[in-house]
């Protein structure tokens, strides 16, 4: 029986953007959408902003609404509330997409960067039908989950915990340990295909 959903909200600051904080949090982890003030140009997003799709071309630069928080070299885009406490569980469903990177990342990380690379940011990257986990352009091989239709992503702030978890077995294949200093954000990159995200999900009892 899924347990009540209390939610209080807080709010930081980056650069003129405000992102809203999940905190006490029960069993249910955080509610967001994708922000479009933070998705590169060849990004586009749909579906209520809860996905995201590659356009080799995209949006003409210029045609983009210039701002402090928007990704200017890489294809990356950012949630849009922040998480700084708890544990919280959401999925992604992969759509025609064989190069991508799912994970989390400071609300502040530079724009000029890729997830993954920085020290700002954890990450699941997916390529050449091989997972790695990257943090600060690190990359460790992941075993033991394939091509993925679907992936659930586990996160426990105060444990420094971010998990890679196969759906269909309901269980971690693996876990990431983090330095999490501030809040931080979904984060999502990508270089082709779709990335469909589904949040405001129970954790599983058993992760």
């Amino acid at each position: 029986m899924a347990l009540p959903f209390s939610r209080s909200w807080r709010f930081c600051r980056w650069g003129t953007k405000r992102y809203a904080v999940a905190a006490g949090e029960a069993r249910r982890g955080i509610s967001f959408k994708l922000e479009e003030k933070t998705a590169h140009s060849s990004l586009a997003l749909f579906r209520g902003d809860t996905c995201v799709k590659y356009g080799l071309v995209g949006l003409e630069p210029t045609k983009v609404a210039l701002n402090v928080e928007r990704f200017r070299e890489w294809a990356v885009v950012l949630a849009d509330t922040a998480v700084t406490s708890g544990r919280h569980y959401w999925e992604v469903t992969v759509k025609r997409s064989q190069q991508f990177r799912i994970g989390v990342a400071d609300v502040d990380m530079s724009r000029d960067t890729c997830i993954g690379i920085d020290d700002r940011s954890w990450v699941f990257s997916y390529a050449q039908r091989k997972w790695h986990t990257m943090l600060a352009n690190e990359k460790a091989p992941i075993e033991g989950i394939g091509q993925p239709e679907k992936v659930g992503l586990l996160l426990e702030y105060e444990a420094k915990k971010l998990s890679l978890v196969d759906v269909s077995q309901v269980s971690v294949v693996h876990t990431l340990q983090t330095n999490f200093q501030g809040p931080v954000v979904p984060a999502f990159a990508l270089w082709d295909g779709e990335l469909l995200t589904h949040s405001g999900l129970e954790v599983p009892e058993h992760l």
